[in-house]
């Protein structure tokens, strides 16, 4: 799998990689540190998102600039990547029109059931984060081209895909991953923590409060409900970006084994999904509602109304019971 990556992608002299809509830390983090990587191997690197990225992640375009595509001409690329991300449209019109071109697209990620028109892809749903198949990379081409900067990039991926350690898709393999990278990349744990939950804006906290006044559970209490309104955005003058995590405070609940974040996205609903329970699959949950994920965490859109949402989302949940 890596290895015939490697032989493929370092025969291209130009390169772009793009990072899917709604930045989340695993994307950039996996993003940049397999950008450092072609750099280091003689391949020019693009690298794009079409979306802002959040204030405590900023940092990272220090370590590679990630602009926003503005319809770059894609003929004079040899070839693209995906990161993070198992279909061109969760990537945005730039990324999809990759597909008009007859350059090869690559991919490397961790989601279930990728489109099958990749080149040579690297996609290991076992795997805790995109970021620790970005450092099996490294180690299988040369882990001493692992430095400070991909390592504290691979490292955030790592930390916030995996809930600071404490998911099931935990193994021992990845903590093996993250003490190496800590080694080699010369820091520690607490850096990367504080630029990520140490950092929050107080606007970001006022919508969180705000937010929390609304976890509702349903199902005799093995569901739970948070929902973001444009209202509460408009009022904290807060944007989508500052909900990230948000989901994860009604599976704090008692009881909960499944809890859903609905947020006002102008016609439509957004919808995150998280389950702690093996027997609720929330990737087949999203996908009643043309989403998709992992079987503990996905998303997807709703058109239609915030009470129609909730009825319609939670109905689906319950046939898993």
């Amino acid at each position: 799998m890596f290895k015939e990556f490697i032989s493929k992608v370092l025969q291209h002299n130009k390169v772009a990689i793009f990072s899917h809509l709604r930045p989340d830390g695993d994307c950039l983090g996996s993003q940049v540190a397999l950008s450092l990587w072609l750099k280091k191997n003689g391949v020019d690197v693009s690298a794009f998102n079409e979306d802002d990225i959040a204030e405590n992640m900023t940092w990272l375009l220090d370590y590679f600039p990630i602009t926003k595509p503005n319809n770059p001409n894609l003929s004079d690329y040899d070839a693209f990547i995906i990161v993070d991300g198992n279909a061109l449209h969760r990537f945005g019109k730039t990324a999809e029109s990759a597909l008009n071109t007859d350059k090869p697209i690559y991919i490397i990620d961790h989601h279930p059931d990728p489109d099958d028109f990749f080149e040579a892809p690297i996609s290991k749903v076992s795997a805790s984060s995109t970021c620790e198949l970005i450092y099996h990379l490294y180690a299988e081409h040369d882990a001493d081209q692992i430095d400070a900067k991909s390592a504290r990039a691979m490292y955030l991926g790592m930390v916030t895909d995996t809930g600071s350690f404490q998911f099931d898709s935990v193994k021992p393999a990845t903590m093996h991953a993250a003490a190496d990278l800590l080694e080699r990349g010369n820091f520690t744990p607490n850096e990367i923590a504080e630029r990520i939950y140490s950092s929050r804006p107080l606007r970001q906290l006022k919508l969180l409060s705000q937010a929390l006044d609304t976890i509702t559970l349903h199902k005799g209490g093995k569901f739970a409900s948070i929902i973001i309104t444009q209202k509460m955005l408009d009022l904290t003058e807060t944007t989508s970006e500052d909900t990230e995590g948000f989901v994860q405070y009604p599976l704090s609940v008692e009881g909960v084994q499944a809890c859903i974040l609905l947020r006002e996205d102008g016609d439509r609903i957004k919808l995150s999904l998280r389950s702690q329970s093996d027997d609720i699959d929330v990737n087949k949950w999203a996908r009643s509602f043309n989403g998709g994920g992992h079987q503990k965490a996905a998303g997807a859109y709703f058109k239609g109304t915030l009470e129609d949402a909730i009825k319609d989302v939670i109905a689906v949940g319950a046939e898993q019971l």
